[in-house]
């Protein structure tokens, strides 16, 4: 993640509108259910859950706020905020919902994970 390396984040910190791709694509999510997630350059996105995948679609919106989308009709934004390891590196992101304040962490994946 080029881009994140060369600036200073903490735990917590915003994830700047511009640094929002990066983020989600420098390698897939685990969440702390054990769901997993991919997040491509292209906007498409596959969460899978118990071994079911769900394909869906992101971006950054004019506000700079990440929103994902979930055929047939459910849309969501969120705010997205590092989670950065011990050693000062970012570790996942987490994702707060705009409408309800729910909050999922996403670690990335290791090799073996994704």
């Amino acid at each position: 993640m080029s881009s994140t390396e060369t600036h200073a984040v903490h735990d917590g910190d915003r994830i700047p509108p511009q640094q929002i791709h990066d983020a989600l694509t420098a390698a897939g999510f685990v969440y702390t259910d054990g769901a997993t997630q991919v997040f491509t350059a292209d906007g498409r996105t596959t969460y899978r859950e118990h071994g079911t995948p769900s394909d869906g679609e992101w971006g950054v919106d004019a506000d700079g706020r990440f929103w994902s989308f979930w055929p047939p009709s459910y849309r969501a934004s969120y705010d997205l905020t590092w989670i950065v390891d011990a050693t000062g590196r970012p570790a996942g992101v987490r994702f707060t919902d705009v409408r309800n304040g729910g909050v999922s962490e996403g670690r990335y994946a290791s090799a073996d994970e994704a």
